[in-house]
């Protein structure tokens, strides 16, 4: 039995419609994160799995049971907000527990609840300090605190990390990751960022625009984008969607005279291909003029024009070429990904060609 079930869920303020006609299961357990853009729909989503927010058309299951209708305090799940939502003027220890004292719980079990939950994630040595005197992860460790005392099956998260810098975000991903893991909770978790995303969800839910454009496990959208919007944003840096046209009965690279990259007689086409999995030689290729060398440590992020488009390219260790010289790209035939110029579906049946160096 699935945790949580959205079965054709829309909401609208309105005229403008939020969130459209969306469906997907949160299997008991498991981190599902809602993936997309700003305004694409995802915290409107976990409004409505919590209740907070009301579901215009479609059903809500929480354990199997019906839970449209059902005001938050029914549903037993936790939430911790993109803000904290901690109380300036309570302690550590008084904002973990203000949830257990609104409901009553007996003082001596908030004590043992209290104690455990402060080893779990490294506060038992703050638990009297208020959060003035507290850092960015330290409150978020408040937060997370506080939704796992409530013993609730499922913690709902919206953008934890999004006031954190990258270090610490970082680190804070691998404690939840491992912390959910422990509890066996399951978890819904909001975020635009992809690096998230694809580092610590079972299942991503990609969102575009109040509706669902692709969901599966994260290797499954990076391998096998269903469309070009899944393609461009998943990965760091993202696909290059470069547009193929006809040319004298052979698919190529618009703005080039060859070689071709894909069988004729299927209309325009997008091709998607990976900077990293794009190589550079010399002489034979598709020909290309470097515009910038980013070099990042590991790895050289190289920007070139081919044609009337710009590629990116990750090249291993450190790699400099001047801007505006000559070099030539190649690539596999199974790294190659192709659309539908209208439609921006993935194309089935359409062989892509080899570019050899």
């Amino acid at each position: 039995m699935a945790a949580i079930e959205l079965i054709r869920v829309t909401k609208t303020w309105g005229a403008t419609v939020a969130v459209r006609d969306i469906s997907f299961e949160v299997d008991e357990g498991s981190f599902v994160v809602l993936l997309g853009p700003s305004g694409c729909g995802k915290s409107t989503t976990l409004r409505m799995i919590a209740g907070l927010d009301d579901v215009t058309s479609g059903r809500v299951l929480i354990g199997g049971r019906e839970m449209t209708g059902a005001p938050p305090a029914e549903r037993r799940v936790s939430m911790v907000f993109q803000s904290y939502a901690l109380f300036p003027h309570l302690d550590t220890g008084e904002n973990i527990l203000f949830g257990l004292k609104a409901r009553r719980v007996a003082k001596t079990e908030q004590r043992d609840r209290l104690v455990r939950v402060a080893e779990m994630v490294g506060l038992e040595a703050l638990l009297d300090r208020k959060p003035a005197q507290l850092s960015g992860g330290q409150r978020q460790r408040v937060a997370l605190a506080r939704a796992i005392i409530a013993e609730n099956p499922i913690c709902l998260m919206d953008e934890p990390l999004s006031n954190l810098d990258a270090k610490l975000r970082h680190e804070m991903r691998v404690e939840i990751r491992a912390l959910q893991q422990r509890l066996g909770m399951t978890t819904v978790y909001v975020t635009h960022d992809q690096t998230e995303a694809m580092s610590m969800a079972d299942r991503v839910v990609l969102m575009r625009d109040g509706g669902i454009e692709q969901q599966g496990p994260p290797a499954a959208l990076y391998d096998v984008p269903e469309t070009v919007f899944a393609a461009g944003f998943i990965g760091t840096p993202p696909m290059n969607l470069l547009k193929v046209e006809e040319v004298g009965g052979a698919m190529v690279i618009a703005g080039t005279d060859g070689p071709a990259v894909a069988e004729a007689g299927y209309g325009n086409l997008v091709l998607g291909i990976r900077p990293e999995q794009i190589a550079i030689a010399d002489n034979s290729g598709i020909e290309g003029r470097v515009e910038s060398c980013d070099y990042l440590g590991a790895d050289t992020i190289v920007g070139v024009r081919v044609g009337s488009q710009s590629v990116l390219i990750r090249a291993h260790g450190r790699h400099s070429r001047p801007a505006g010289s000559r070099i030539h790209l190649h690539w596999q035939e199974s790294e190659v990904h192709l659309f539908n110029d209208e439609t921006g579906v993935r194309m089935a049946g359409v062989r892509p060609l080899p570019v050899a160096a």
